[in-house]
């Protein structure tokens, strides 16, 4: 029972000796929080004025301003026959309208034989070759330009009550 209290009182000292060096070591940390509790006090920014929020009632009927659910002008659904633009069903995809058009970015451009190609990014990380004609997006998205900052497509995309409308989009270049 001796050699155990003896073994115990050792363990116990030297860990008392331990943790009382180290608190023995704190004068420079002291002096520290000293110096900066001495500083004079800094001035704080007013926050700024906030505007109050204008509440908009709409009423077309009073100010002459069109409805946003009645279209500007008579809309007729184009139908399969009268050759409005519609997207064409028996055209084979491209690897690049598997990918949403915000998916994809534009990383440069390549002239290559006389030929601009712009160098498209997927979200997989591999660049693709692409020129005008070629396809891209989900949303039949033809290419018609390359430039040094953007491709330039026409999208053909629902109107909503049957028929489609061709809309302009671009992929910009990304730094």
């Amino acid at each position: 029972m001796k050699a155990f209290f003896s073994k115990n009182a050792l363990i116990i000292l030297a860990a008392g000796l331990g943790l009382g060096a180290c608190g023995s070591d704190m004068d420079d940390l002291d002096q520290y929080i000293n110096e900066i509790k001495a500083r004079p006090g800094g001035r704080i920014e007013p926050l700024p004025e906030i505007t109050p929020y204008e509440v908009f009632t709409y009423a077309a009927d009073v100010e002459g301003i069109r409805s946003p659910f009645v279209p500007d002008s008579p809309q007729v659904a184009s139908g399969p026959d009268d050759g409005g633009t519609r997207p064409d069903p028996e055209r084979s995809r491209e690897f690049l309208e598997s990918f949403p058009l915000d998916s994809l970015r534009m990383v440069g451009t390549l002239e290559l034989g006389g030929t601009n190609f712009g160098l498209v990014q997927t979200s997989d990380g591999l660049v693709h070759r692409v020129i005008p004609g070629n396809y891209m997006g989900q949303n039949d998205g033809r290419i018609t330009a390359i430039r040094d900052s953007e491709i330039e497509l026409i999208e053909i995309i629902s109107d909503g009550i049957g028929g489609y409308l061709e809309r302009d989009a671009a992929v910009a270049l990304t730094d």
